[in-house]
């Protein structure tokens, strides 16, 4: 018996669309994949290009900073020999400055006097070989003793540095010779020449 309202003779609701059982749902239906029987898809061609130009400019980077690195680290060694070099530099200037200071010699000037400092007007009165000529000799504190006319001794000695007039008392300087020092007398007589490693003493006269 057909059902007048169902001219085909199916049942209701297994028409097209009608969502009934074993039917495909309608067009504007969520369809879902299921994870584990999902293909991944393949890249394509402009994703792959996209990945490798992101790992060559990663690649670039960090060659860049490296360099960057290497070069920064060349300019402190650089900086580094430099100070020191400079140092250097100026530790043998120095060394040789003050070598130079140290050996360079005093140019001092030795007046002859008598034992209480009076100033006389021959200087070879205090040089050894003169004294010895006269029959005197050299004594303690390098004083030298010269025979007088009328008998007897009279001393004389070597001021370095002092000034004064023949018959003044010398003014300043010192009865010691000094070391390292060009000494020369009134009247122009070398006395010492100085010069590194001499040494001077407390006598009076004696040519280098």
């Amino acid at each position: 018996m057909s059902d007048e309202n169902n001219p085909t003779g199916g049942s209701p609701g297994s028409g097209p669309g009608s969502g009934g059982r074993g039917e495909p749902p309608d067009r504007g239906g969520m369809r879902f994949q299921d994870p584990s029987s999902t293909t991944r898809r393949e890249p394509t061609l402009a994703e792959q290009r996209a990945r490798r130009q992101a790992v060559l400019e990663e690649r670039e980077r960090a060659e860049q900073a490296e360099r960057a690195q290497l070069a920064a680290d060349e300019r402190s060694e650089t900086r580094r020999k430099l100070f020191i070099g400079a140092g250097v530099g100026v530790g043998l200037v120095g060394l040789v400055a003050g070598w130079y200071l140290v050996a360079q010699p005093d140019e001092v000037t030795a007046t002859c006097t008598t034992a209480d400092g009076t100033v006389v007007e021959d200087d070879r009165l205090c040089d050894e070989d003169y004294a010895q000529q006269q029959g005197g000799y050299v004594g303690a504190g390098g004083f030298m003793f010269i025979p007088l006319p009328g008998g007897g001794m009279q001393q004389y000695r070597y001021n370095y540095g002092g000034t004064g007039q023949p018959g003044q008392q010398v003014q300043g300087g010192t009865f010691n010779r000094p070391d390292n020092a060009n000494i020369t007398s009134r009247s122009g007589t070398t006395v010492q020449r100085g010069g590194f490693g001499v040494s001077g003493g407390s006598f009076g006269s004696g040519g280098a």
